[in-house]
């Protein structure tokens, strides 16, 4: 399945989507399950949820366009945002950084997240914004101390993340946090494929255009951690709750590494393309324009 958060008529929701003979639409599976999911981390809390959409899914004949709703992100209200820093071996070299034995690590907060199709702000305070191009895993199956030969029984699906960087906040000190959390700047979407359409450690394609120029290019297994050892890794100290996103790190091509250096501007349009998953597209505006 592909599960999208969205707002129709006011209220928040989410769906699958199903592929019509023109255009996507969505069947809206909280209208149809009533009071038992409030929203889709309610879904994965419950270990028949997945099961009980199918089966909602199966059933109902109604659909609306795509179109027609505002996506929200993939999660709209994750436990934890886990984010891998330098975890492809030719964005470790652009940085002149050395490639760490354990997976470097920072948090998002739901706050800074923002869907496929709406604005990524340029804050007033800076001009250094950054694309970064990342592959998102969403926890289904909880857990702590999870062994790595079982992760990907814990994984619920995967999503298309541009991990927007504020380049000169984040370089304020050895702790990346304020230039990595800046309001609406993590673009999580746009939906979630789950898990029975991609087999576990499958080899997935990574591309970030911006403006249609192609910059970022790299599949899953480059990785130098790899998804299952993150998640083995994390929840080793931090139990994992069905609804937390693992943000598995950009490859080389950021703008931050290019001469000369490529900041993102108003107008620009960032796509992040993952194979079987879909794209992800935002525009670039200026904060002060944002109503």
């Amino acid at each position: 399945m592909k599960i999208v958060s969205f707002i129709a008529n006011g209220s928040a929701t989410f769906g699958a989507i199903i592929n019509a003979p023109v255009n996507d639409r969505v069947v809206d599976l909280g209208a149809l399950l009533g009071a038992r999911y409030g929203d889709l981390k309610a879904v994965l809390t419950d270990p028949a949820g997945l099961a009980a959409l199918e089966q909602a899914l199966s059933k109902s004949q109604a659909s609306i366009p795509l179109s027609s709703v505002t996506l929200l992100p993939v999660i709209p209200n994750p436990g934890a945002i886990w984010c891998i820093g330098l975890n492809y071996r030719d964005h470790v070299e652009e940085t002149r950084n050395q490639v760490a034995e354990k997976p470097v690590l920072f948090l998002r907060t739901a706050a800074s997240q923002v869907a496929h199709g709406q604005a990524i702000p340029r804050p007033l305070e800076s001009s250094a914004i950054d694309y970064e191009g990342e592959i998102a895993v969403v926890i289904g199956t909880g857990g702590r101390r999870i062994h790595e030969g079982d992760a990907w029984t814990h994984v619920a699906g995967y999503a298309c993340y541009n991990d927007v960087s504020v380049r000169d906040w984040q370089r304020h000190s050895p702790q990346w946090g304020p230039g990595k959390n800046f309001w609406r700047t993590g673009a999580f979407g746009p939906w979630l494929v789950t898990t029975d359409e991609i087999e576990p450690n499958a080899s997935l394609t990574l591309v970030t255009r911006v403006n249609g120029q192609e910059l970022q290019r790299a599949t899953t297994d480059m990785m130098i951690h790899s998804i299952a050892q993150q998640i083995a890794y994390i929840s080793t100290f931090s139990p994992l709750q069905p609804g937390d996103v693992l943000v598995t790190g950009t490859p080389g091509g950021v703008g931050a590494a290019r001469k000369p250096q490529l900041w993102l501007k108003a107008g620009d349009l960032v796509e992040v393309e993952i194979s079987r998953i879909g794209t992800l597209k935002n525009t670039v505006v200026e904060e002060a324009d944002i109503r």
